[in-house]
């Protein structure tokens, strides 16, 4: 019996155990300290939350510490340092959590000024969540902490947090924090919830979050001269349909009026008439009442019947919520006991959420998948932060996008041109599939040029100048040329040919011709590309597709021939009209050739030749 009752314990215990766990589970969490070093982490010893470094979110900004006589022993250690942004209008945060699309998030921004710049100037900013304006960022001092917080269900993988220089000073923040909640959780029929107000009426904390609520919400005293605080040790059940999941702490303790003849008033201010609010009110009764004793009343906002009569249950949550429009710039909640009951009113907590409607699309999620791998790749150092179409105004450098009302924008343009491209042409670039424009020009891309380019339906225009690409240019893209479809430009890529002829293609020399006379030097530079194909056939080049290639013979100056040569450097032979000379054009060997005056030919037959040669270019 003893073994058995030894067993059943343990048991319990290990479920007790899993349970404590669970509870504090932190794998729904992204926990962000804005501005530490790279690479560096700490766990919170007050919350237990493990804290990461912002570095590998974010591409720009500076990391700052606020202030020495700012860090006192009760701030937390996550508003020590923030990362602020001298440089550009919008930079943003990417996040991307493990569990994306279609989930909730609690996602909430802090911000304390800690006079970090040592300037004692307060700055005020924007906050974009995505795509959208959220908040404008106010503080009232240097000290003060300002917490945004918006519940929001992802409409795509990644979580785009901007701060927007309005001219109000430099933007910055403390701290980023994602929290991953149940999807019956606080719903809605349409919208995200700002966060406008979470009290904890009675309690005797500053603050409580996580552990104490597995949510990580914030809660905040609220208390008031006119009002007695009540408290219970008693653990008090949420449990029953707690979509919510309330926290015990929170519902252990309330508050009523003094004047138990009085009722129990609160309210809060709104500065936009059109506002929509959803309301939470949560009661359980926290007192051992007596037989002869009952609590009931009911709850009015700004006069009208809210709801009632109610009477809270002992020891035991009860939710109660509204969606409520602006009638007035006040909500005044006043709660009156009926006339039947012997106990004044009480109320234990409060949540107050403005429904903001963010209606502007991120970019579609496989154009943004595409261009995220594109980035990471080639290691793309241009200003791409945020979401790559929208804010339209804010769209990333080199892109150009299509915009359909709400509709997700569309990528049609990608120009990373002089970008320091290396490596081959990547197959992600196929998954732009409504692209347009393509420029991959002047870089240092190799390998083939790849099929799927010509199987890119609206693509009319594609440079792939300037790069060391190999083989041949696909038949489709010769084609889509060839009938008009396609603006194809391939140029200075030494190694490209034509189909069929990479096998039998010769390396390309170009003669270049200078003459020498004593009463002036005349340079002329003789460029030619040729094939050998069963005598002196002439094969076409690859920069024949170029539509821009201009005819007319280029021309070279002195100074540019001898550094063709390096200061004619090497000797390759000699021939009729005097030496011929080693150099390299733009990457191509070519031959210089210097008439001399002991030459046995003259300058009308040297001339003749340059201008029997129409690839020849004179200076």
């Amino acid at each position: 019996m003893d073994m058995l009752k030894g067993s059943l314990f343990e048991l319990l215990g290990t479920f007790a155990l899993i349970f404590l766990v669970h509870a504090q589970d932190q794998s729904g969490f992204i926990s962000i300290d804005c501005g530490i070093s790279e690479d560096s982490s700490y766990t919170d010893q007050v919350t237990g939350i493990y804290y990461t470094s912002d570095a590998t979110f974010i591409d720009t900004g500076i990391s700052n510490s606020i202030s020495p006589e700012f860090k006192t022993n009760s701030l937390p250690q996550q508003l020590w340092n923030v990362r602020s942004f001298p440089e550009g209008i919008n930079n943003c945060y990417t996040l991307r959590p493990a569990r994306g699309r279609g989930n909730k998030y609690l996602i909430r921004a802090q911000f304390m000024y800690g006079n970090y710049d040592a300037k004692n100037q307060l700055p005020e900013f924007d906050l974009i969540l995505g795509v959208n304006m959220l908040e404008s960022v106010q503080l009232d001092n240097a000290s003060s902490v300002i917490s945004k917080e918006i519940i929001h269900v992802l409409s795509s993988d990644y979580i785009y947090v901007c701060l927007v220089n309005t001219d109000s000073g430099i933007p910055f923040i403390s701290a980023l924090e994602l929290r991953l909640l149940d999807n019956s959780m606080y719903e809605t029929q349409s919208g995200s919830l700002v966060r406008y107000a979470r009290w904890d009426f009675g309690s005797p904390y500053e603050l409580i979050r996580f552990k104490d609520d597995n949510c990580d919400r914030f809660w905040f005293p609220y208390n008031s001269g006119e009002w007695k605080m009540l408290n219970t040790s008693r653990t008090i059940d949420t449990d029953d349909d707690n979509k919510l999941q309330l926290t015990s702490i929170v519902m252990s303790t309330a508050v009523k009026p003094l004047n138990t003849m009085e009722p129990l008033k609160f309210s809060w201010e709104s500065t936009d008439p059109t506002s929509k609010f959803y309301i939470y009110l949560y009661f359980a009764e926290v007192e051992e009442l007596q037989l002869n004793e009952s609590r009931e009343f009911n709850i009015f906002l700004n006069g009208n019947l809210w709801h009632g009569p109610l009477t809270p249950e002992s020891f035991e949550a009860t939710a109660m919520y509204r969606i409520s429009s602006s009638i007035s710039e006040k909500f005044e909640f006043s709660i009156y006991k009926t006339n039947s009951s012997t106990l004044p009113p009480i109320i234990n907590a409060l949540e107050v959420y403005l429904v903001k409607q963010l209606l502007q699309s991120q970019t579609d999620q496989k154009d943004v998948d595409a261009i995220m791998n594109i980035k990471s790749l080639y290691g793309v150092k241009k200003n791409w932060q945020g979401d790559p179409c929208a804010p339209e105004n804010y769209s990333w450098e080199g892109l150009n996008c299509s915009y359909n009302d709400y509709n997700p924008p569309r990528i049609i343009s990608l120009n990373l041109s002089s970008s320091r491209l290396t490596g081959n042409i990547t197959p992600y670039i196929s998954n732009l599939t409504l692209l347009q424009s393509l420029d991959l020009s002047q870089n240092g891309l190799n390998g083939p040029i790849p099929d799927f380019l010509s199987q890119l339906p609206l693509l009319r225009s594609l440079n792939l100048t300037g790069n060391k690409l190999t083989g041949s240019v696909p038949v489709e893209l010769i084609e889509r040329y060839k009938n008009g479809s396609l603006l194809l430009s391939v140029k200075s890529n030494p190694e490209l040919c034509w189909p069929g002829s990479c096998k039998k293609k010769n390396k390309f020399v170009v003669p270049v011709v200078v003459s020498v006379t004593a009463a002036f030097i005349f340079l002329t530079t003789l460029a030619t590309f040729w094939w050998i194909r069963r005598g002196r056939q002439e094969v076409g080049k690859v920069e024949e597709m170029d539509a821009e290639m201009d005819s007319n013979k280029r021309q070279f100056t002195y100074s540019e021939v001898l550094t063709i040569t390096n200061n004619l450097e090497k000797v390759v032979g000699k021939g009729g009209f005097g030496t011929v000379y080693y150099g390299h054009l733009d990457g191509i060997q070519v031959a210089v050739k210097m008439l001399s005056q002991s030459s046995i030919q003259g300058y009308k037959q040297f001339q003749a030749e340059v201008n029997y040669n129409k690839f020849i270019t004179e200076m």
